[in-house]
């Protein structure tokens, strides 16, 4: 398969005023030539405050779309907090993809709100997204109403944790819908703290932290290995995590 997004790179450092000049992420990808995306489908992963979401975030934004997600015709603005990482980021690309689409848990709420104020009870944009509105559902299953039956194929589609919004079993359903847009010549770049959604096969897996960038395999991840210890001892885990001085 030929990416529609090849990789990226860091055109200049931000300014040192900037709060993403500190973060690793900025400084690993400034030392790197290109950072490229080898795979259909692409993981994002590292500590909290590493800068993966972020990174992700810059993405979505340089390849046009929308900072609080949806596709490329989506402009709405809650509340403008996303950063200025965007303008120093190059992205390598091939072809543009027929559909995309931006995808975060945390702003599902405000996008599910545009979508019901763009199609004003014409259901010409709801029954886009399964005839129902968001609004009318839960996180998780409004989430995956939003992949199912928006997300087409032939796309670029990226995604902001989205386990955030997904039960263990939803997120298994979700692995099965990648797939589906896998097989339809889709591409799709994830930022995720999901063991489980890591173990899609074949998957590039991408590793943040203050020692660098660098492409890792999936039992090698923080993720894994810290689930794997907790599911064989669960007591030993919790009584070295409670024990007292």
């Amino acid at each position: 398969m030929l990416n529609y997004l090849r990789g990226i790179e860091l055109g200049e450092l931000p300014p040192k005023t900037s709060y993403l000049y500190n973060l690793p992420v900025i400084k690993h990808l400034y030392e790197r030539e290109r950072l490229e995306f080898d795979s259909p489908v692409t993981f994002l992963v590292g500590e909290n405050g590493s800068g993966k979401s972020t990174l992700l975030e810059a993405i979505a934004v340089s390849v046009g779309f929308n900072p609080e997600g949806g596709g490329r015709n989506f402009t709405f603005e809650t509340f403008g907090s996303h950063s200025e990482l965007w303008k120093y980021l190059d992205t390598v690309k091939s072809i543009l993809p027929e559909d995309g689409y931006f995808l975060r848990a945390e702003s599902l709420y405000n996008l599910a709100s545009n979508i019901d104020n763009l199609d004003e009870g014409r259901r010409w944009l709801i029954n886009s997204y399964g005839g129902v509105s968001l609004h009318n559902q839960s996180h998780g299953e409004s989430f995956l109403s939003l992949v199912k039956n928006r997300l087409l194929g032939n796309g670029l589609y990226i995604f902001d944790e989205p386990e955030a919004a997904l039960s263990p079993m939803r997120i298994l359903t979700l692995i099965a819908e990648i797939d589906r847009l896998v097989k339809c010549n889709s591409q799709i770049i994830i930022a995720t703290h999901s063991p489980i959604l890591l173990a899609y096969p074949n998957a590039e897996i991408i590793e943040i932290s203050d020692k660098g960038i660098k492409k890792v395999n999936y039992t090698e991840t923080e993720h894994y290995l810290i689930t794997k210890q907790f599911i064989e001892n669960p007591e030993r885990m919790i009584h070295y995590l409670l024990k007292g001085d």
